[in-house]
């Protein structure tokens, strides 16, 4: 077990060994069961951590800012408007302050082409832990709270488990690539054989496929891209169904809202879950589009584990301020 993640940033699991991951996963699920069992856990007492958020959260801020208080600290909520980020002060002098004031900082920043430089910039001159808590390309945060939820489900050891990450409609907004791009990076790690499922048009950023590829093969599973959904969804173990935008394809806001009009029966549904293993599950980061990308006979079935999922953001977001704050 890899012990000491004092001060490391986090910013892709994909720049984290397995071994790291694996300790954060411990901690995870003790924690889990000492809030459970209401033991006291103040392992960050007087520590402080910011938030910087360029755009909205429910399930992240609430997760950190809640894990904070559980661990004996305090969180605090920026905005770029709120700061002198909004004025154009620089990641450098920002970072070099409150690193000087705080413990840890998280960045939530989804721009496409400028959130990951603008982290990843922070980190650079950050005497402190910098967690990326979205970005553009990454959602590490999310990415462990569903390796955490399916290990619950189905043991620790996944080798063997069949991941299927699939596009589903969802109009009216363009949502980011960082969900899906973490997905097919991490789950082969673990194991399981993805199956990417998306529209042509909805393809991911080409170096991330690659890499996801390349984890496959070194860790001696199945990587697949199909582009029809029905078949992604056969003997499935894990269903993982949302939208994303075709933000690799065009930069157009306006083209991009038509091509998801195009595809929409890309729906989940009662059907395509029986279609999975006879214990699959649904799983969603939420928020979901109720009635439109996904039935609320899935959504709220015996197979969805979304709250669950949910959950386990606040034990995963704990372990890793706990690990890299102490």
């Amino acid at each position: 077990m890899q012990t000491d993640l004092r001060g490391k940033h986090l910013i892709t699991l994909q720049e984290w060994t397995k071994e790291e991951i694996d300790t954060v996963l411990d901690i995870a699920f003790d924690l889990k069961r000492r809030k459970a069992l209401g033991e006291k856990h103040r392992l960050l007492e007087d520590k402080t951590f910011y938030m910087l958020f360029f755009e909205n959260s429910t399930r992240t801020r609430n997760a950190f800012e809640t894990g904070m208080t559980q661990l004996g600290g305090h969180a605090i909520f920026l905005t770029p408007s709120a700061t002198q980020i909004g004025h154009g002060e620089t990641a450098k002098d920002t970072v070099e302050v409150l690193s000087r004031f705080g413990d840890g900082l998280g960045v939530r920043y989804c721009t496409y082409k400028k959130g990951n430089a603008y982290i990843r910039e922070l980190a650079k001159y950050s005497r402190i832990p910098v967690i990326n808590m979205q970005c553009d390309l990454y959602h590490p945060t999310q990415a462990l709270a569903d390796i955490m939820t399916i290990q619950e489900k189905f043991g620790k050891n996944t080798r063997g488990l069949n991941f299927t990450i699939s596009w589903t409609y969802a109009p009216n907004y363009i949502r980011p690539l960082s969900m899906p791009q973490s997905l097919i990076l991490l789950m082969s790690r673990f194991g399981m054989n993805v199956t990417l499922a998306h529209p042509p048009e909805f393809h991911l950023l080409p170096e991330i496929v690659e890499q996801a590829k390349k984890n496959a093969e070194e860790n001696g599973v199945k990587f697949n891209i199909v582009h029809d959904m029905d078949e992604a969804c056969k003997d499935a173990h894990i269903i993982y169904a949302k939208s994303w935008g075709p933000i690799a394809y065009t930069g157009s806001r306006e083209e991009g809202l038509d091509l998801i009009e195009k595809y929409n029966t890309w729906v989940m549904d009662g059907r395509r879950m029986k279609l999975g293993h006879k214990d699959a599950i649904y799983m969603h980061c939420m928020p979901a589009d109720r009635g439109v990308e996904v039935t609320e006979e899935v959504m709220d079935g015996p197979q969805s584990v979304i709250y669950d999922e949910a959950e386990n953001r606040l034990h995963t977001i704990k372990a890793l301020l706990a690990a890299t704050m102490r």
